[in-house]
């Protein structure tokens, strides 16, 4: 070949090379009831809108906005922290790799931690166990343990949120009842001595200032972890009322003193309020109660909850009442209670309800509980949970065989399309009751949707915004995360 000829070829294929425009593409994750795919990836062609044709269409309107999310993960609690450094540094820097990278691994953006113990720790501690606010100090399990693994984590996702929350007070600032004010030296139950209002602020405030000292920032804080719940490990009995007075003349003064710009969650329990119990019966609706109070409201930025009792729909009435509101869903566990653990029932019934229903309900953030635990379910505390799993549960054997549950996917496919500060936008369709799914527009301006299909059949979806549109054959009993 003479050199005219090849520089005549090299110019045409040039010339057909940078003509040539590759076909846009949506990158899809799918994980099934049966577990034969986990988080499986496939690219799916995106082109116009006449190209594709389906029975069930779905269109997406990024114009319409809602709540802005701020991330999805599980907690990280003393148990999980034991666990973690039980395996080898190399291997536990995989998982932590997979798990928070956001950009190699699955992103997860949103940890919960306890402010002292939780039951699931390795004893029953707060950070100031000696009587005297002026004896605060972060406990040595928390330095020993936590701090490490916070520091690993944070050197993945630098940009991690952590939400902390305390399972009880310290001791000496409870008492039996409001009534008699005796004091009451116990781990479980109890009640906040109001005399000591101020220095249980002072705590919050000395903790976020020690946190922040180590390096860690914390985002936000609930008051109190199931403040209706008297029977866990470590508890505190806390009715709406008192909640309001501590945030009102306490808490949020204290933290407006000290410059604390840690936003404060209300609540942070069940749908239902424990209504099945007579001293709670005048708690429904708690954090409206204290919304209600303007000097309490304005320190407060939403409320949690968590789906252990009554129904996600509660959302729907806590949003319509406050709307300028936030409202987070900070727990759910999953075990051998019941029939028993099914992956695959769990999968279906996470996403549809605590997931996508909290989500379509205007919650900006999901946290499951616990991120790890071993196969005996632990460690945890006596009158803890001791049937409960993590989303990922590892052997203890060999502190390297691990299970990864139905909790780990669920928050994987949201954190793996949902980006921290992406708004859900308004998504609509024909489909049929077997499918839910929302839509979002991502910081970059990337689209993304999480879609479930509860049903027995192979579903052909086609997702349609602006000007494109793209199909899938969605499987059944199956969730598929897609982002483009």
């Amino acid at each position: 070949m003479n050199i005219q000829k090849l520089s005549t070829l090299l110019f045409c294929s040039a010339l057909i090379l940078g003509c040539a425009k590759p076909e846009a593409e949506v990158k899809t994750y799918t994980t099934t009831a049966d577990k034969t795919l986990t988080m499986d990836y496939k690219a799916v062609a995106l082109a116009s809108n006449s190209s594709h044709a389906s029975t069930h269409l779905i269109e997406i309107n990024p114009e319409v906005k809602f709540q802005e999310m701020e991330g999805f993960g599980a907690a990280i609690t003393g148990s999980t922290c034991y666990n973690l450094l039980k395996m080898t540094k190399e291997d536990r820097q995989a998982l932590l790799e997979k798990t928070f990278n956001p950009s190699t691994g699955y992103g997860y953006s949103y940890i919960r931690i306890s402010i002292g113990c939780s039951d699931f720790s390795l004893d029953e501690y707060t950070y100031c166990d000696t009587p005297g606010i002026e004896n605060f100090k972060i406990h040595p399990y928390d330095e020993r343990d936590l701090f490490p693994i916070l520091k690993e984590i944070q050197a993945i996702n630098p940009d991690i949120k952590i939400m902390a929350s305390p399972w009880t007070p310290p001791k000496w600032m409870k008492v039996n009842n409001l009534t008699d004010l005796e004091p009451f030296d116990s781990w479980t139950s109890g009640q906040l001595n109001p005399t000591f209002y101020a220095d249980y602020a002072t705590y919050f405030v000395k903790y976020i200032q020690a946190m922040e000292k180590e390096g860690f920032t914390i985002n936000t804080v609930t008051i109190q972890n199931e403040p209706l719940n008297r029977g866990n490990s470590a508890s505190l009995f806390m009715t709406w009322q008192e909640q309001k007075e501590f945030i009102k003349t306490a808490l949020g003064p204290a933290f407006e003193a000290n410059n604390i710009k840690t936003k404060i969650i209300a609540y942070d329990h069940n749908y239902n309020y424990d209504d099945e119990k007579e001293e709670t019966f005048d708690q429904q609706q708690y954090p409206l109660h204290i919304y209600a109070d303007p000097e309490a409201s304005k320190y407060v930025d939403g409320a949690a909850y968590h789906a252990y009792g009554g129904e996600v729909t509660e959302l729907d009435r806590i949003h319509q009442e406050a709307p300028d509101k936030s409202i987070y869903f900070t727990e759910m566990s999953i075990g051998l209670w019941g029939s028993g653990y099914d992956f695959g029932g769990d999968l279906m019934w996470n996403m549809k309800e605590v997931c996508l229903g909290t989500i379509n309900r205007w919650n900006k953030a999901v946290i499951m509980w616990n991120f790890m635990l071993d196969d005996k379910h632990g460690p945890y505390r006596k009158y803890g949970c001791n049937i409960c799993l993590g989303a990922i549960d590892i052997s203890s054997k060999d502190y390297k065989t691990m299970t990864f549950n139905s909790h780990y996917y669920t928050m994987a496919h949201l954190s793996q399309v949902i980006k921290p500060g992406a708004f859900r936008i308004e998504s609509k369709g024909n489909t049929d009751s077997n499918i839910h799914y929302s839509a979002f527009i991502n910081p970059d301006q990337s689209l993304s949707m999480v879609l479930l299909n509860e049903g027995s059949e192979e579903q052909l979806i086609t997702i349609q915004a602006k000007g494109k549109s793209f199909s899938l054959n969605v499987a059944p009993q199956s969730v598929v995360s897609c982002i483009w």
